[in-house]
């Protein structure tokens, strides 16, 4: 293939956020190991003639060449071109690699204080006010990813930074960030001989539309014959690779030579042959290849030339088998001190770090403890009969049993504080309360100040978190709430409603509809109907099949940002509807029918909603009130509501049922369930008790049967049913 070939470099979108970017990218870490007293302007040569030729995107950090000399030189060279036209990254994280040790020491730090002044010494010594794409070099595991990306959110807020990238990130590193503030691309070393973010991360991107930007693409220059065909220079970083050195080296030429031969049959050279295999591996895929030489920077932008087809590809990859890889795919390399962690800019050691949890978790338990005090008082004086030895809120030791929950899951966006859960910042109460059953829907509708009287007996007894929708009544039950809240303080009560049902039209059934239009207009009437200048939560109450959950999810998110609501919430959701809409904004909540015999969530939906950092609200936990009495018997011993909805607030500090009923009585037995505490053992049999092959009946009325959360995908945002 002719180097000179003129080749017009595509482009492409890198992520969902908007950053369009070359193909190809180029990585200017080499540039700044050339070894020649005019180093800095064959650096700059080569870069002007990366964008002579349609490449970008350009790839540095603060901690690549001596005291940041590569951003220093690739600020010089875009002094030179248009800034406008130029996509550029780099990276804060490394704080520095130490190779006087017997193995190299890497020291990372993510706390935000260094995220802010690294951005700030990046920005001056770049030359520009502004950054493209700014990673997160490395992990560093002792600092909540959460608040690395909160100052990194904060930076794209203030325009010093467009889009947010990690590097070697964990799948529950990118998920957890990436619900904090979109993740644009992930930096990861993917080539023909290092594949081991194929099964995991790959998938996991392109599900949460995240870029992919492979470094070392060419094996750390291994497929263009490095050490194959030219000895390394002992100076340099390759020379030490454990692939490219002693009998691995020997062992991996035969791999090369494979590669070689194949490139003969695509009338190209090896580097390009590797090269475009790693282009082919998506258009979300922008490899970033570096080299100091024009040459091979005009080889390897030929590669983009190559048009190899699912075999030509297969064959390649079946050339380099990965278990015939010798040596490890990096550098050994040591913490700096494996026994410390770095906190907000302090080294702590680890059992300081666990003893000041132990404290957290002990402030806890008291005051868990003082919680628990008032509700077996208040159990007490619902006289409930006979306790089981197992129902004892007084001894409960609640946050012991859970401790994972706490302290090794904090980070999580999920924590539990006298009984209120915190998913995000959306603060409620543990148990909340749905107000459909208030204007009629499974049994008659209660009188207005009997209605009214309920809601603020609820939140008397510190149930905040209230449940209506635009369809119950229709609008009725919105109007009713809305009075409710005007008898109570607004700004303590955590208000959640939902469009989505415009009714039952025969013969069609229940009609749903999720058009932009549709969903403002329904916000719109929902605020005027409630009386209230904004909606806590609100959800999208069933999914429309014929409107991508994109679409929805925009308007959703404009509203977001005009303050008319302040978090999305979705109900009766596929997964991969869920993730769709997930990826457009953070869905805060979803609401599904949870109780003791409908437990269908609990395969799919249930960890998708802990993997994506989402609270659970159950409807329906007593199962349409069955486990309360109703249709068996006229009343049931208030302890009988307990275990039904204990066993649905035992499913995780993230669940926040929302039972409703028209009577206090029944209210105060619910609240009373607060109390009980069960063991795993416990839970366990009283799951037994109700095994859902014997439970009789489809859970859903026919006419909702259709809009099962099983059924509720939708079509791709380009096109429409």
């Amino acid at each position: 293939m002719a180097e000179g070939q003129e080749i017009q470099i595509p482009r492409v979108k890198l992520g969902t956020q908007g950053l369009e970017v070359s193909k190809l990218g180029f990585g200017c870490m080499g540039l700044s190991w050339i070894n020649s007293p005019d180093a800095e302007k064959e650096g700059i040569s080569v870069i002007k003639h990366a964008f002579s030729r349609g490449i970008t995107f350009f790839d540095t950090s603060d901690v690549y060449g001596t005291d940041h000399s590569n951003e220093i030189l690739v600020g010089k060279a875009l002094k030179e071109m248009p800034r406008e036209k130029v996509q550029l990254a780099t990276k804060f994280g490394v704080v520095s690699v130490s190779i006087g040790h017997q193995r190299p020491r890497m020291e990372v730090r993510g706390d935000p204080e260094y995220v802010r002044s690294c951005c700030e010494a990046s920005l001056k010594r770049l030359g520009v006010d502004y950054i493209d794409l700014y990673y997160q070099h490395r992990v560093d595991q002792s600092v909540p990813i959460e608040d690395t990306m909160g100052e990194l959110k904060k930076l794209v807020e203030e325009g010093k930074i467009k889009y947010i990238g990690l590097s070697e990130a964990s799948p529950d590193t990118i998920r957890r960030a990436h619900a904090v503030h979109p993740i644009t691309a992930i930096q990861m070393e993917w080539s023909l001989w290092t594949r081991d973010i194929e099964e995991e991360i790959v998938p996991l991107c392109r599900e949460r539309g995240i870029g992919i930007v492979p470094y070392s693409p060419l094996g750390r220059g291994f497929f263009a014959g490095k050490a194959v065909l030219e000895k390394l220079d002992s100076n340099v970083h390759a020379a030490a690779h454990p692939r490219l050195t002693g009998e691995n080296l020997e062992k991996n030429k035969q791999i090369y030579y494979r590669i070689e031969n194949l490139a003969k049959n695509h009338e190209c050279s090896a580097a390009q042959l590797a090269l475009s295999w790693v282009l082919h591996r998506g258009n979300d895929v922008v490899p970033i290849p570096g080299t100091t030489k024009i040459k091979n920077l005009d080889a390897n932008i030929g590669a983009l030339a190559l048009k190899l087809k699912e075999e030509d590809l297969k064959e390649i990859s079946d050339a380099v088998p990965l278990d015939e890889v010798a040596g490890e795919k990096t550098y050994e390399i040591a913490p700096a001190d494996p026994t410390t962690l770095r906190v907000g800019g302090l080294l702590k050691s680890r059992e300081r770090e666990l003893a000041r949890e132990a404290k957290i978790l002990e402030a806890w338990q008291k005051r868990t403890k003082s919680k628990f005090k008032e509700l077996n008082s208040a159990a007490k004086d619902l006289r409930f009969p006979d306790y089981p030895s197992w129902i004892n809120p007084e001894k409960s030791n609640f946050f012991a049993a859970n401790k994972p929950n706490y302290v090794v899951k904090m980070q999580n966006l999920v924590k539990f504080q006298e009984l209120i859960l915190d998913t995000g910042d959306l603060k409620v109460s543990k148990l909340g309360f749905g107000c459909m059953g208030l204007t009629g829907t499974y049994n008659s509708p209660v009188a207005d100040e009997d209605g009214i009287a309920i809601i603020k007996h609820a939140f008397n007894k510190a149930i905040t978190f209230f449940d209506t929708a635009d369809a119950y009544g229709p609008h009725t039950n919105e109007v009713l709430v809305g009075k409710a809240l005007k008898q109570l303080p607004r700004e303590k009560v955590q208000l959640a409603t939902k469009f989505g049902i415009v009714g039952v039209v025969p013969p069609a059934g229940v009609v749903v509809k999720g058009t932009p239009e549709y969903v403002r207009s329904c916000c719109e009437a929902s605020l005027k109907r409630l009386d209230v200048d904004y909606i806590d939560l609100y959800y999208y109450h069933r999914v429309d099949t014929s409107v991508p959950i994109e679409e929805t999810m925009d308007e959703l998110k404009k509203l977001v940002e005009e303050g008319k609501i302040k978090y999305i919430g979705l109900s009766a959701a596929s997964p991969d509807t869920i993730r769709g809409a997930h990826a457009v904004h953070p869905i805060t909540a979803l609401q599904m029918e949870w109780s003791l015999w409908t437990r269908d969530i609990e395969e799919e939906i249930v960890p998708l909603c802990r993997e994506l950092g989402v609270g659970i609200v159950p409807y329906s936990p007593l199962g349409r009130g069955f486990f309360g009495g109703k249709a068996v018997v006229e009343s049931l011993p208030a302890n009988s509501f307990a275990i039904a909805l204990a066993w649905v607030l035992h499913q995780g500090l993230d669940v926040v049922p929302i039972p409703g009923t028209t009577k206090i009585k029944n209210l105060d037995a619910n609240i009373g369930s607060l109390g009980v505490k069960l063991t795993e053992e416990d839970a366990k049999e009283v799951s037994d008790a109700v095994p859902i092959d014997q439970v009789a009946g489809e859970r859903a009325f026919v006419l909702l049967m259709a809009l099962q959360w099983k059924f509720a995908n939708t079509p791709p945002k380009e096109s429409k049913i």
